[in-house]
């Protein structure tokens, strides 16, 4: 009865570990897992790198000293052709504009639909809570399958031209904005929805005036970076005959030497627009989360 109510004696009682120790146990093992996870990732791209030297046509190391040798080429001729760059930028602003619109009618296409997939699946605020894995796993399917597959689909489907990349970048820009917008939502004060749901407000006015005033700061920041994204993907997706600047730039570099000046005027053009969109983004993006 003495060893319940008092405890084991003295020198049988555990001796407790000091927060020195615990910490330094702690170091130990992140310490120990941090290796571990090297010698993986090591160990996964070496059998990469093997894998992928083993079924190239070529040996990369073998041909390693070449890389260099086609930007060379391009760079070289581009600057004995150096007088038609001023030119060719004005020859190829029309398919950078469509670029741009493709990707700006894209991004507002995946906002929208972004915004209400997010709301319906975030918990605390769902229409249907027990929806909410449906929701979910609807933007994980959207933001799983790259855009250039989806394009290459809707090629088959309806032909070529700006509506197949618009839909594709759309769908992917709804998955992936889905998600962050999701997580914006799910830190909005849920004070506001309380009060409008105790006059009776229905579910549609309590998101849009108890939510999304609060989130829409930082919605649309990453609607301005989903945009800089989308611009970059509609480049790319003018290789598969979606129009466009990169439509361009592919039929230059198929007709090779002799094409290699308005290959670099479109290179240069579409980074200098990235570039210019990258600024004004970030600014706006700036004043909108900080509020100046």
């Amino acid at each position: 009865m003495v060893e319940i109510i008092h405890g084991p004696e003295a020198d049988r009682r555990p001796v407790p570990a000091t927060h020195r120790d615990a910490y330094f146990e702690m170091l130990r093992r992140r310490r120990m897992y941090g290796g571990i996870l090297l010698v993986i990732f090591v160990a996964l791209m070496a059998s990469g790198w093997m894998l992928a030297d083993h079924r190239n046509a070529g040996s990369f190391r073998g041909g390693l000293h070449r890389v260099f040798d086609f930007p060379s080429e391009v760079l070289s001729e581009a600057w004995e052709k150096r007088a038609n760059l001023p030119g060719l930028f004005l020859d190829h602003v029309p398919a950078l504009i469509e670029t741009l619109n493709i990707a700006a009618v894209a991004t507002l296409l995946g906002a929208l639909a972004a915004m209400g997939l997010s709301l319906l699946a975030t918990r605390g605020l769902a229409r249907w809570p027990r929806a909410i894995p449906v929701f979910r796993r609807s933007m994980d399917a959207l933001r799983a399958i790259p855009e250039i597959v989806i394009a290459l689909v809707l090629i088959f489907i309806l032909g070529g031209g700006p509506v197949p990349a618009v839909i594709a970048i759309a769908l992917h820009t709804g998955g992936a904005l889905g998600k962050l917008f999701s997580e914006v939502a799910e830190n909005a004060d849920l004070k506001p929805v309380e009060g409008l749901a105790s006059v009776g407000a229905n579910w549609s006015q309590r998101m849009w005036l108890g939510v999304i005033p609060q989130v829409a700061p930082n919605w649309l920041s990453y609607a301005l970076l989903r945009f800089e994204i989308n611009v970059r993907a509609s480049a790319i997706l003018g290789f598969v005959g979606e129009g466009g600047i990169g439509h361009d730039l592919k039929i230059a570099m198929q007709w090779g030497q002799g094409r290699y000046d308005e290959v670099v005027a479109i290179f240069l053009l579409l980074f200098l627009a990235i570039v210019a969109i990258d600024r004004v983004s970030d600014h706006y993006r700036h004043r909108l989360v900080t509020g100046h």
